[in-house]
């Protein structure tokens, strides 16, 4: 087993030769400084959390005032507008009533006073239209003030959209960050046998770096390395006699489970390469991967065994 990040080894719970369960703790990288880049993203995420809810709230309470100062200056407008309509009427009979002053006055049916009490009226109902028309145009003005205040909204709205972003990229640094976390935690993944440590704790480890080696006992075959010469007689399947060194007086019963496709000459880590152009000949072995059938006793990797194949 490896580790997949770097850091101080703090801890080798296991020991050469012990029993573990699957997903037992088998060895502890420090994590102190992930974790403290954890808690950091975390209150990033918090801060933008707050800050999206402070601009929601902001945005509603911009989003009621807007809406209730435009129903306000809306209404305004329509009683200014309300106003100067019975206003035009008062201002046409007014005119009506001032025709007919000027044709009493032609033929001396009123005086002087009586003629200009009527222009009088006419004129002050003038005035006042002026002054409802200049009020309609300054209500329509704040109708129009109001309605722009909803403009802010699609920048607190922008603003949000950012923040979700930002929120969005923190949490993915954050799941990353909480898997580098769980990878300073060394598990295994299945029930075996610790065969050997290669670290102990307070060494230093690298990424890919081997800590140690472990194996399932009920998980062992047998990799035999048969001659090139033989090897066109076995099949998959064909029944395999076992003899074990450590058990010399017990056989075992076995199958042949794969055969290979390369001999073992191709794996060599020291290739032998011919140069020179003289050649001498060598058998090749083909590894084949022999199962047990029955379930043996205790074995290790590594043990040395003899088996006999019945290839008729």
């Amino acid at each position: 087993m490896s580790s997949r990040a770097e850091g101080w080894l703090v801890e080798v719970p296991v020991r050469e030769g012990m029993r573990i369960e699957a997903n037992q703790v088998v060895a502890r990288i420090d994590d102190r400084t992930a974790k403290l880049r954890a808690d950091a993203l975390r209150a990033q995420i918090q801060s933008i959390q707050a800050d999206r809810t402070r601009l929601l709230a902001e945005r509603k309470m911009i989003e009621n005032q807007a809406e209730a100062k435009a129903r306000t200056r809306a209404s305004g407008v329509k009683v200014t507008q309300a106003a100067r309509d019975m206003l035009d009427s008062d201002i046409l009979l007014a005119n009506q009533e001032l025709e007919r002053s000027k044709q009493l006055y032609e033929r001396r049916v009123i005086t002087d006073k009586q003629l200009e009490t009527a222009q009088a009226a006419v004129t002050r109902l003038q005035n006042m239209r002026l002054r409802l028309d200049a009020e309609r145009t300054q209500a329509e003005g704040a109708l129009a003030e109001a309605l722009a205040e909803r403009d802010r909204l699609a920048v607190i709205d922008g603003q949000v959209a950012g923040l979700e972003h930002a929120e969005a990229n923190l949490q993915s640094q954050l799941r990353q960050q909480l898997v580098d976390v769980e990878d300073r935690t060394i598990r295994s993944p299945i029930a075996a046998i610790v065969d050997r440590t290669f670290m102990l704790a307070g060494e230093y480890v690298g990424p890919g770096q081997r800590i140690l080696m472990l194996h399932d006992p009920n998980d062992v075959w047998i990799e035999a390395n048969i001659k090139e010469t033989r090897i066109r007689y076995l099949r998959v399947g064909q029944p395999v006699e076992i003899t074990v060194d450590a058990y010399p007086n017990e056989r075992f019963v076995g199958r042949v489970a794969r055969i290979g496709s390369s001999t073992t000459a191709r794996f060599a880590l020291l290739p032998t390469p011919n140069p020179s152009g003289n050649f001498t000949k060598i058998t090749q072995r083909v590894p084949v991967k022999i199962d047990f059938v029955e379930k043996p006793k205790v074995l290790s990797p590594g043990m040395m065994v003899e088996i006999a194949i019945d290839v008729r």
